[in-house]
């Protein structure tokens, strides 16, 4: 095993420490097989660990090395780019998800991981249909290889989980968390199948809590009711301190919660505490990141993301041209969005189209040929075919059908450009160009 460089012991954990495991729950994602990819490459993990890192993540799971001879390679070039970043970001721990297993937890202490995220279904289902091992059976074979590590590894991070723990009676969790809570260094409650709740889940915390006192939780949820994002930010209510997320919220089947919108949702409501060490500026390029290496856009429902900031119908648009506060409630800029988007399209107004023609393209019109161009347009953009774009033939109909000539850009007051989120803001307000969405979309 190669020699670690640095030990959890010396860590002091943050009030919210996030487990991103997008190279491992998200690499479970049918976006996967749907754009052929099946796999991260080793280039696509070492850009996407290195992000992680320099946006502050100090936990991040991995896949065991038992389960592909690649997974054991990639996991020497992740070790060895962390390190490269060790000197300015401090602490960043490579965990591996094992089973209870000698086998899988022997190959992964000798791939030179800082920890181990063991797990051992205890549902019903699970010990009918998956390992075959009764409760008694499970909090043996678990106490047992744990006590091992812990006495021949002992400065390795532990977890602890029972899988498809909210359909394991409360009395059954019991029976197996009795005697390993004392030996790892946090207890995991997946919700392996996204059948939770958020009353559940606040319920069945804080009667762990009770049992378990001086235990650290992480929580695991999946999205198939939907509830993954309130089910996390429920958890930290309820005292989870460790919360799993992925880039985009990809994992299995629909996924768990996104980071970004985790964080996003903790800043809008005022938990500033729990978010220290995350540079959040980052979120949106994060997002971007690993949307490219899967080949898609940053997905429509994800908060931190152009779409959250793109506005179509006219009504919308013409207020947000006076001030883009009226229709972005949230401080996408902190998060890293940036820019703002306008689709043209026929549901704009004149005034998006008088705007867009003299102040984007500089072409003189008036108010009332601005309304007369909305009409033509109108009436043809919903005809264009896929390689045509709504602005080229706004433009189009301007120059060629108005006989419109631009005229001379004006000299910019300003070089940076203000995006007013605070009403009550005693900064002074610029003309509209300054405050204007930064970017119209050409699809």
């Amino acid at each position: 095993m190669a020699e670690r460089t640095h030990g959890f012991a010396g860590y002091e954990p943050r009030p919210l420490e996030i487990i991103d495991t997008t190279l491992r729950e998200g690499a479970q994602s049918s976006l996967m097989h749907d754009h052929a990819k099946y796999a991260f490459g080793t280039d696509d993990k070492i850009e996407i660990v290195r992000a992680l890192i320099l946006y502050g993540v100090k936990f991040i799971e991995l896949f065991s090395p038992s389960v592909h001879p690649k997974e054991r390679d990639d996991l020497a070039a992740l070790r060895e780019a962390r390190d490269e970043l060790i000197t300015q970001t401090g602490y960043t721990f490579l965990l591996a998800h094992v089973r209870c297993h000698p086998d899988d937890v022997s190959e992964a202490i000798d791939a030179g991981v800082d920890g181990l995220n063991l797990f051992f279904g205890t549902s019903l289902l699970s010990r009918r249909h998956s390992h075959g091992s009764d409760l008694d059976e499970i909090a043996r074979r678990a106490r047992d290889l744990i006590e091992s590590i812990r006495r021949d590894h002992p400065h390795l991070i532990l977890r602890f989980s029972g899988e498809d723990a909210f359909r394991t009676p409360l009395n059954e969790l019991y029976r197996v968390y009795d005697s390993i809570a004392p030996l790892v260094d946090r207890l995991g409650v997946p919700d392996t199948v996204g059948v939770a709740t958020p009353e559940a889940i606040r319920v069945r915390l804080l009667q762990l809590a009770r049992r378990y006192p001086n235990a650290s939780w992480e929580a695991h949820f999946h999205d198939d009711r939907g509830f993954a994002t309130i089910n996390a930010l429920t958890a930290i209510d309820a005292g989870a301190r460790y919360i799993n997320t992925t880039v985009l919220g990809i994992g299995e089947r629909t996924g768990i919660p996104s980071m970004t919108a985790l964080l996003f949702n903790l800043y809008v409501s005022g938990r500033h505490r729990l978010l220290d060490g995350y540079r959040l500026t980052e979120s949106y390029p994060l997002n971007v990141l690993v949307a490219d290496k899967l080949h898609m856009l940053v997905n429509d429902k994800e908060p931190v993301s152009l779409t959250n900031r793109t506005h179509t119908a006219g009504i919308h648009q013409k207020a947000v041209l006076n001030d883009p506060a009226t229709y972005e409630a949230h401080p996408l800029d902190r998060f890293g969005v940036t820019e703002a988007e306008i689709l043209l399209g026929p549901l704009s107004g004149w005034n998006v189209i008088h705007y867009f023609l003299r102040e984007i393209h500089y072409l003189g019109l008036d108010e009332e040929t601005a309304r007369e161009i909305t009409a033509v347009f109108k009436e043809r953009v919903l005809a264009i075919d896929s390689v045509d774009r709504p602005a080229e033939l706004l433009l189009r109909i301007a120059v060629e059908e108005f006989d419109l000539k631009p005229s001379t850009p004006p000299s910019p007051r300003y070089t940076d450009v203000y995006q007013n989120f605070d009403p009550a803001s005693l900064r002074p307000q610029r003309p509209a160009r300054e405050r204007m969405p930064s970017a119209f979309s050409r699809g």
